[in-house]
């Protein structure tokens, strides 16, 4: 068993590294103090630039903080990863998104995973891969298909969607793409609202085929399809599923299914990525994976010193466990990436937003922080007063593209200058006024800058985020592959929506009981 953070000589050390200097760091004096500050905490990954110097972290800080990485086996667990062995121990199943990249590209070997039958399984993940984007290309050489609703929920929704939208300037011509995962039914409705069912293609993208939000959608939206003279469900319906089953029955015949240690939220490079490939075709799609290959491969190998997704998941740790800070905000400095907040969200605190670690034990630390923001510079116009002047410290990460590839290009320096701008204004604030003009400063912030939003370098940025996550549900010792907070509610609605027709009332609590009576 691996040990947990707090049972470890490191986290000790931490914090009494906090009580006696951390508490009070500042970036200020830090900078005045280190001249090579930024070179120091700042490095080079796949597609990925990283500036961590304006962050309330010391050298003394940093080194405990690998110190309490190798205390906790986090090498030995990257490698048990990497290695298809089952980490994710409360569903018994192998962790291994990273294989679903680990293609050939342009002359690139393949990596060399220890997994047991490696080569039966990835040539089934190479099968499955290509077989999708033949269809891809399929639909998208088909000039009657215009439009495409992908209907999913979770991770069947959010990474497509987000990487849909990020890559706009990539995108094929002449199809339109739909979003639908709320059960709401006005979304649906205004969606079909803009469509003609003998151009529209629909993907039901489900795993198990079940999700209720999701197969509620898929029937109205079947039931859209006949009523308004569609004919052919096998042309017009494909489903993204590893219960082929379920969608046979649904009269589906398209089908694209994937595998078991696909957890939802790491699913965008499966299957389930049929509306990314639709959009930017089958060598976009596969430098998003490339993209993403290299990244695992960096976290893969390279050492925890120099390590981009290991640093950063530390980082989370430092801040949530020692500095106590609670959220933490997502800037992305891109229209493009408007989504990227949303998916974070998912990302992060589904897989560690966890109070037991491993072993069912309660947790006496806290674990996943808040995410939230939105792009720059609508952010700055909004939310960023309580991030600068606020009674609380939440840490920023700027995610900012060097290269605009689109057009307004003269835009893109007053946007790069707006988030310099803003993570300078957080560390230096402005001590020299008082009242309401008064910024304290040291307010820290991460910069993440990629060359271009590309394919490859977005793919890098997804892979980054998902290690990193990894790293801090390492050090918690919590398994971030499950999610069975999310299981209570369904449940319980199951039992609440017959209840809206009968007026049924018993055995419930007052207040719901109250409520529910006011809705009939």
């Amino acid at each position: 068993m691996r040990p947990r953070a707090d049972q470890t000589a490191a986290w000790t050390a931490l914090r009494t590294l906090f009580d006696t200097t951390g508490k009070s760091f500042d970036l200020r004096d830090a900078f005045a103090a280190d001249p090579q500050r930024f070179e120091s905490f700042s490095q080079d990954a796949p597609h990925v630039f990283a500036d961590l110097s304006k962050n309330r972290l010391d050298a003394a800080a940093q080194t405990l903080l690998f110190d309490l990485a190798r205390q906790c086996s986090l090498e030995q667990y990257r490698n048990a990863m990497f290695a298809g062995e089952l980490i994710n121990s409360t569903e018994q199943r192998a962790v291994m998104h990273f294989l679903l990249r680990n293609q050939t590209l342009a002359g690139a070997q393949k990596a060399q995973y220890a997994i047991k039958n490696i080569a039966k399984l990835q040539s089934e993940v190479d099968e499955a891969r290509e077989a999708m984007l033949a269809y891809a290309e399929l639909v998208r050489a088909d000039a009657a298909i215009t439009d495409i609703v992908n209907i999913g929920i979770g991770g069947s929704d959010l990474g497509p969607q987000m990487v849909v939208l990020a890559l706009a300037e990539f995108a094929t011509t002449g199809k339109r793409f739909h979003f639908v995962s709320n059960v709401d039914g006005r979304e649906l409705g205004d969606v079909l609202a803009q469509l003609r069912p003998q151009n529209t293609l629909f993907l039901i993208a489900s795993k198990t085929f079940t999700t209720a939000e999701t197969m509620t959608n898929a029937q109205s939206a079947k039931a859209w399809f006949e009523a308004s003279g569609g004919r052919d469900i096998g042309r017009h319906f494909a489903a993204l599923t590893s219960n082929v089953a379920a969608a046979k029955a649904f009269g589906i015949s398209t089908i694209f299914g994937f595998w078991d240690w696909v957890g939802g939220r790491y699913s965008l490079w499966s299957a389930i990525g049929l509306p990314i490939a639709l959009a930017v075709g089958s060598q976009g799609f596969r430098e998003l994976l490339a993209g993403a290959h290299a990244m695992d491969e960096h976290f893969r190998t390279a050492p925890l010193e120099r390590n981009l997704p290991a640093r950063l998941g530390l980082l989370d740790i430092w801040y949530r466990n020692f500095h106590g800070f609670t959220s933490r905000s997502i800037a992305p400095y891109s229209s493009a990436l408007r989504r990227l907040p949303a998916y974070l969200q998912q990302l992060e605190m589904e897989s560690n937003g966890k109070r037991v670690d491993s072993q069912g034990r309660a947790l006496p630390f806290e674990t996943a922080p808040v995410l939230w923001g939105e792009p720059g510079t609508n952010g700055q116009h909004a939310y960023f007063q309580v991030l600068h002047q606020g009674t609380s410290v939440v840490p920023v990460e700027f995610v900012a593209i060097k290269e605009s590839g689109l057009v307004f290009k003269s835009h893109n320096h007053k946007l790069l200058a707006n988030a310099l701008a803003q993570a300078q204004a957080l560390m230096q604030g402005k001590t020299d006024v008082g009242g309401h003009k008064h910024f304290p400063g040291n307010r820290p912030s991460t910069f993440l800058l990629l060359e271009r939003l590309t394919p490859a370098s977005l793919g890098a940025l997804l892979a980054l985020q998902e290690h990193r996550v990894f790293v801090s549900g390492a050090i918690w010792g919590i398994n971030s592959f499950d999610q069975w907070g999310v299981e209570l509610g369904k449940v319980l609605a199951q039992d609440i929506e017959p209840r809206l027709q009968s007026g049924d009332l018993s055995g419930l609590d007052a207040s719901t009981a109250g409520l529910l009576q006011r809705m009939l």
